[in-house]
């Protein structure tokens, strides 16, 4: 489950490592920070699967669309291209 994430700076994350990846693990998403920016974001695998699982299907997101209430007429070409 991702929640609000932790602020590492890049130093500190690099000495923390570990710590790093076990709050990843445990807490959620781990933010590391360069120059006082966010760069990048440390996660647990099932929260990067959790990201990464499309939340419908294909069919689902076409049924969905307000294009899905538009009706289109298609024509074929008869003549092939060269």
């Amino acid at each position: 489950m991702i929640t609000k994430s932790k602020k590492w700076p890049l130093q500190e994350a690099k000495n923390k490592f570990s710590e790093v990846i076990r709050k990843a693990s445990e807490e959620g998403p781990q933010t590391v920070t360069k120059h006082g920016k966010d760069s990048v974001v440390v996660l647990s695998v099932e929260d990067y699967r959790e990201l990464e699982q499309p939340k419908t299907s294909l069919v689902q997101f076409f049924q969905k669309s307000p294009l899905s209430k538009v009706e289109v007429a298609l024509e074929r070409d008869k003549y092939p291209c060269i």
